[in-house]
């Protein structure tokens, strides 16, 4: 029986348009969505929009725009980049939704009833660019264009000084329940630099968090306070549960959220403690990928290195930006791109490899056998041990991935690459044809065998590509999941012509 896997990636702020992190994460979570599908899971994928807070209303009111409708016009951006990497998403959220603010309000009024919140005045450092307190402590002293000394939040953006009446949170006496969380579950933050980081903060001690605004109306109203609206923290983690279907709903709780380094302190910290104050299960696993980074550096407006990650996509192909985005970068640890990097790897792995190995042998296929699957596999020593590696590489695979290294999970099946254009190679079936036209058939078909285990396991990363070849290999549309890994195509399956579906890449193609 399937088993239900709710995976979210975090809800992005529409201030601006998307750019590359986006990008990554949302492929990268559509990957293990798909992966989860393909082994039978009933998957339940969310992302989305978190569309209040200061930031915004500043960013309407420049535009001469009322909130919402801002917010409307920037939103369309993130829908489409999704509709065109492929994202599958089964809902994407924003929390201007109805029943998101009906689900933020109950979050709260649970964590009122548990007497975590109380009336106070915030007087403290706050960054509007990234929606966040910081203490004293934690600020970094700086010189401004005119030489002054300025205060800057731990990620390098302006703070200022703010003073109001505020709801707060007494996240002080949930230090002791997080680091229990922690040693009872290390597998809660991943990866494990994650996890060491936040276990330092929380060991260093808590301070009760503001949990609302009164300098603007841009959020969720406060159930029973006027003129106060939620922290746009609350707001926006609690999408996960309207995402789920409510506040007690039948995906809770999440098996994985996908989010940002810079954002695991929220979702580590805060998040699980407003969740044990309102007496709901925590997630199961947050994962904190790391940067993506141009040549090196990471993107920044006044560098002038902001990349579109819709142009990139259009430019090289969705399946090679899915590619090069998971194959290159470290998942959880930071990486680079460049435009020859992309060329570089994509044509090693997608045109030399994946792509050459198929097209060498449903040409000879087309050529040779009447375009038809040859119905005998080789069963001499070099094709039984290309199967005994392979189904080494496959487990090498499954292991990666539910591990979440979703760059081993690719090495694996590169290395089933290798070993298949190997065996190819070395038993030449372009010289059998003459010789023993029988072997030769033998051969293709083992090859064809083993490509088509190879682009089941690839679906994942390169969807649309994945779906060409399998056609090409004559695979039904009901043998594509990892269940049917063992179930060859029969033999006499006519095959259509071979169209080659990742040519090399020159720069005559840009």
């Amino acid at each position: 029986m399937s088993k239900p896997f709710y995976i979210t990636t975090a809800i992005a702020y529409p201030n601006g348009k998307p750019h590359m992190g986006h990008a990554y994460e949302a492929i990268a979570t559509d990957a293990i969505a798909r992966y989860r599908r393909l082994h039978g899971d009933d998957v339940r994928f969310l992302t989305g929009t978190d569309e209040h807070g200061l930031k915004i209303a500043q960013a309407a009111r420049a535009a001469g725009v009322a909130p919402r409708h801002y917010v409307d016009g920037m939103v369309e951006a993130f829908v489409d980049l999704d509709a065109q990497l492929g994202i599958s998403h089964d809902r994407f959220i924003r929390t201007t939704d109805a029943d998101h603010y009906q689900v933020a309000q109950a979050l709260w009024q649970r964590m009122a009833a548990n007497g975590d919140l109380y009336l106070g005045r915030y007087e403290g450092w706050y960054s509007v660019r990234d929606e966040a307190y910081y203490d004293e402590a934690e600020l970094i002293a700086a010189e401004d264009a005119q030489g002054q000394t300025v205060k800057l939040s731990p990620q390098g953006t302006p703070v200022e000084w703010t003073v109001e009446e505020s709801w707060f949170f007494k996240l002080s006496a949930y230090a002791e329940p997080l680091l229990k969380l922690y040693a009872e579950r290390p597998e809660f933050i991943q990866p494990s630099s994650r996890f060491n980081e936040m276990r330092s903060f929380v060991e260093g001690g808590l301070s009760d968090l503001s949990m609302s605004r009164t300098s603007f109306d841009w959020g969720v109203p406060v159930p029973g306070s006027p003129g106060h609206v939620m922290y746009v923290w609350v707001d926006a983690l609690a999408s996960y549960l309207t995402g789920a279907g409510g506040i007690d709903g039948e995906w809770w709780p999440a098996d994985l959220h996908v989010i940002g380094k810079d954002v695991v302190r929220f979702h580590t910290i805060y998040w699980p403690a407003f969740l044990l104050s309102a007496g709901l299960a925590l997630p199961k696993t947050v994962f904190g990928h790391g940067f993506v980074l141009n040549r090196g550096e990471k993107m920044s407006k006044s560098v002038g290195n902001v990349v579109d990650p819709g142009a990139m996509a259009a430019r090289f192909g969705v399946d090679r930006l899915r590619w090069f985005l998971l194959r290159e970068v470290a998942f959880g640890e930071d990486g680079s791109y460049s435009d020859e990097a992309i060329v570089e790897r994509t044509n090693a792995d997608l045109a030399n490899g994946i792509g050459n190995l198929a097209q060498r042998a449903l040409s000879m296929v087309a050529k040779n056998c009447n375009g038809a699957m040859p119905a005998e596999l080789a069963g001499d020593d070099a094709a039984s041990a290309l199967a005994s590696s392979l189904a080494t590489l496959t487990d090498n695979y499954f292991k990666a991935m539910d591990a979440l290294l979703l760059h081993r999970a690719l090495e694996a099946v590169m290395a089933m690459v290798a070993l298949a254009n190997g065996y190819f190679a070395d038993a030449a079936p372009w010289a059998l044809a003459k010789t023993d036209p029988g072997q030769m058939a033998k051969v293709l078909a083992t090859t064809l065998d083993a490509t088509r285990r190879i682009v089941l396991l690839v679906q994942p990363v390169i969807p649309a590509a994945s779906a060409l070849l399998l056609d090409q290999l004559g695979v039904e549309a009901g043998a594509r999941d990892f269940n049917a890994l063992a179930v060859r195509v029969a033999g006499a399956t006519s095959l259509p012509s071979p169209q080659g579906v990742f040519p090399r890449w020159t720069e005559a193609a840009a």
